[in-house]
């Protein structure tokens, strides 16, 4: 059902005939894209700081509705633009993919404000309030003094970035938006987390902020006389401005909270239908209703416990699928010990694992992007709340490494036949290869650089945790577990993303789906149901763009027979950058032609 599904979307326009290409008009489309671009840059001085620009260097982005508004009435006029003044038909290849992918994303934008006020601006795994620290760590870099005098100036900013969170939560309460009541209690401490420690309290617990800007200020070459100023300085910000914004908003969402409820699916708006939709069409690009997004979900969940049980027969446990589950959640030789030896024993163990696929990967591709890769474990001041593992792209250039963050919060949350799939689906070949590979590309578009999709990034990187496979690794049964696990997971996402915002399901109903068809623990289970209900749509990505991949392989491998080259296939998939999956079809089956 699901191959018939996705077949007959298959598009050939990109590639029919066209009359031929005019330079002219490439250069027009691609200053067109590149202005539209330097927009968004100009429009965002936490993604100039991304891009590692200093314009702007001590302001936040603007959070507020009226902003929003103003972005989909610029792409209303640049749509327009795009169809009146740039003729598709006489673009190359490249151009005519870079059209349609901001063809899609102006009018998605366009799209986003009929539902405005309907995304949760904090929610339990974070929000404006949690990102403040962690981008000042990871991307206000510090090189000269004036970096210094613009960290303090974003903490001084702080204040009236805050006052605009809290009058767009407000305005979510006005009109019935507001998150349900188990976001609130992790939202209130992470918040509380952010202003703890030295210099807001006396104690040898130092502030996460304070820390982060007591190295980089301690780096600098400057005298000891004005370091020291600097120094009072931001004490003086942090236990003033920073402290004072950060209680407001942890009154705010005190009082906010008697207000939530636990009516948790979108299905409580009066369009929570049409919005619940839009989500999925921006999710998989493919159209796909909730109804056959279920089905397909059911359906692989059915499969891959039929690969479950042949793990079960090769390590000779007895007992049912739910047993072999309850014995992978509870047994204590899949876990490393809690607290900072335990840690340390993963970090290292998924450098092995990284370092072994590495000095393999000519089996696979044709090598490794250049931009490097760290693994770090989630600072102490989000663990509770961030999810169990997340990749964060590095700079082009090489100046900033791509880093897989690992939740070592509870170490029993990350058991060990579970590390290897995710570092190959955090780092190498997953997230890191894909997005440091479309970093990378000679003359790709700046938009499509630093662009893209859910279900292509998402989907490549579960695609990839197959891929080790092929060569050999998983050694270990109950890795090979972990790898059918982590699918098994993603499989399961589709059931109760779709259970929970359009069959009505509750939050328990979610947990006991999980609970009884994964081995994941209750912890996971119970974080993943609370994501659903927070970010709907985004869960089925991953499933949904794996399948279309793996369709894709197939398809070109049987077309081709022995012309076939996986690592051409994996350099076809990327090197064009993050698209949607209609357009991946077109580059494949293209290539496909051309063989």
């Amino acid at each position: 059902m699901f191959r018939k599904l996705f077949i007959i979307l298959v598009p050939i326009l990109l590639f029919s005939c066209t009359s031929s290409i005019d330079e002219t008009e490439v250069k027009k489309a691609r200053q067109f894209f590149e202005s539209i671009f330097q927009d968004s840059v100009i429009d965002s001085p936490e993604f100039q700081a991304s891009l590692g620009y200093k314009s702007n260097y001590d302001k936040w982005d603007d959070i507020t509705w009226q902003h929003s508004r103003k972005k989909a009435k610029q792409a209303i006029t640049d749509l327009d633009y795009l169809h009146k003044n740039i003729d598709y038909q006489k673009l190359d290849e490249s151009t005519k993919i870079s059209y349609r992918l901001m063809e899609k994303r102006l009018q998605r934008t366009i799209d986003n404000d009929n539902y405005i006020f309907h995304s949760y601006m904090i929610t339990h795994r974070g929000g404006k309030h949690s990102r403040i620290p962690s981008f000042l760590i990871n991307y206000h870099k510090v090189d000269e003094e004036q970096d210094i005098k613009d960290y303090i100036g974003r903490l001084r900013n702080v204040e009236p970035l805050m006052d605009d969170l809290i009058e767009q939560l407000r305005l979510r309460q006005d009109v019935r938006k507001i998150a349900p009541a188990f976001v609130f209690p992790q939202a209130i401490k992470t918040s509380e987390n952010i202003i703890s420690g030295y210099p807001f309290e006396e104690t040898d617990t130092k502030n996460v902020i304070y820390n982060d800007f007591m190295k980089k200020l301690n780096a600098l070459d400057i005298s000891d006389a004005q370091k020291l100023r600097y120094q009072s300085e931001v004490e003086a910000v942090l236990v003033t401005i920073v402290n004072y914004s950060y209680t407001k908003l942890i009154d705010f969402l005190k009082e906010q909270q008697k207000l939530a409820d636990n009516n948790h699916g979108v299905w409580k708006y009066d369009d929570g239908a049409e919005y619940y939709q839009h989500t999925l069409d921006g999710y998989t690009t493919l159209g796909l209703t909730a109804e056959e997004i279920h089905e397909i979900g059911l359906s692989e969940v059915e499969r891959i416990h039929g690969e479950i049980y042949q793990i079960m027969d090769q390590v000779s446990f007895e007992g049912t699928l739910k047993e072999f589950f309850d014995f992978m959640r509870e047994d204590d030789q899949f876990y490393y010990p809690e607290g900072p030896v335990g840690r340390q024993m993963y970090l290292d163990q998924v450098q092995v694992v990284v370092d072994t696929l590495a000095n393999r990967i000519e089996e696979l591709f044709y090598g490794l992007p250049s931009i490097p890769l760290q693994v770090k474990a989630v600072e102490a001041y989000r663990e509770a709340s961030a999810g169990i593992a997340f990749y964060q792209r590095g700079q082009a250039d090489g100046s900033r490494p791509g880093t897989y963050y690992a939740n070592l919060y509870r170490m029993r949350d990350m058991p060990i036949y579970k590390l290897e799939n995710l570092a190959y689906h955090e780092a190498i070949p997953g997230h890191h290869m894909q997005i440091s590979i479309q970093l990378e590309v000679e003359d790709m578009p700046s938009f499509r650089k630093y662009g893209g999709y859910s279900v292509f990034a998402e989907g490549w990187a579960l695609y990839s945790e197959t891929l080790p496979k092929e060569i050999g690794l998983y050694k270990d049964p109950y890795s090979d577990f972990g790898r059918l696990s982590g699918e098994l997971w993603r499989a399961c996402r589709l059931v109760v993303d779709t259970g929970v915002h359009h069959y009505k399901w509750t939050r328990e109903e979610g947990i006991d789906y999980y609970m009884n068809n994964t081995a994941n623990p209750e912890g996971d289970c119970i974080g993943m149901v609370e994501r659903h209900i927070v970010w709907p749509g985004q869960a089925v990505s991953y499933k949904i763009g794996m399948i279309k991949v793996q369709e894709l392989r197939a398809y070109a491998e049987q077309e081709l027979g022995s012309k076939f080259s996986l690592q051409e296939f994996h350099d076809v998939v990327l090197k064009n950058g993050s698209v949607t999956m209609n357009i991946l079809e077109d580059i494949v089956y293209a290539w496909v032609d051309s063989k």
